[in-house]
């Protein structure tokens, strides 16, 4: 069965964790981003009024080409982290910042969408939602030094930019998971209940949430 699955929500998640677990549950193949050197970045962080436009084009065109070559994969894939997420996210993020013109973030938005024009979209988006305390503790206990920085305002802000575009998401169905209440790795209960929902959603169930008493009791499974 072919299925293209991306997973997607803000640092410090769980996205990567999720993708290996369910791969390995399920069979399926897991995409990781590929680590590429942006030649950019170094400029961005010098300068990032003068280079986040172009460091930006330069993810969006890998990202862009990573789904892509997953659309065209013959065995189910799950994404971690989506082509949506750079635009509505990171990419708006930085507009908003003021490190984007104006001009510049309305010819990177063309392209973004004609670009989804041509593009699959997945058969599904899950959606990794989670308070700030929960990203932060979890950003500290995985003590990335290039994560230091991360502010819990950073963070909200990015919150807040995920819950308005998955309010307006409709190119495929959309999961959205408490990552606050559901801890997969240390409940095996949390993550069968995950796969399940999963399922209802690939098989067109409009209505898949994930109620209390679920949660409490796959924790005990």
């Amino acid at each position: 069965m072919k299925k293209f699955v991306a997973v997607a929500g803000n640092i410090g998640v769980g996205k990567s964790t999720l993708v290996g677990m369910l791969c390995a549950k399920l069979g399926w193949e897991p995409f990781y981003e590929p680590v590429t050197e942006n030649p950019y970045l170094a400029d961005f962080y010098h300068d990032m009024n003068a280079w986040a436009f172009h460091s930006q084009v330069f993810f969006l065109t890998h990202r862009l080409k990573a789904h892509h070559e997953l659309s065209l994969r013959p065995s189910a894939v799950i994404q971690d982290r989506s082509v949506y997420e750079d635009a509505e996210i990171f990419a708006q993020n930085l507009f908003l910042q003021g490190h984007i013109s104006p001009r510049d973030y309305q010819t990177y938005r063309e392209l973004y969408e004609t670009a989804l024009r041509f593009l699959p979209p997945p058969d599904l988006v899950i959606y990794l939602r989670a308070s700030v305390p929960t990203l932060m503790g979890r950003i500290s206990r995985r003590g990335r030094d290039y994560e230091r920085e991360i502010t819990p305002e950073y963070l909200s802000r990015l919150n807040q930019l995920y819950e308005n575009w998955l309010g307006g998401f409709s190119l495929c169905p959309a999961l959205t998971v408490p990552a606050d209440d559901l801890d997969f790795v240390a409940h095996p209960g949390h993550l069968n209940l995950v796969v399940a929902k999963m399922q209802e959603k690939l098989t067109g169930r409009d209505e898949v949430d994930f109620k209390a008493e679920e949660v409490a009791r796959a924790a005990e499974d």
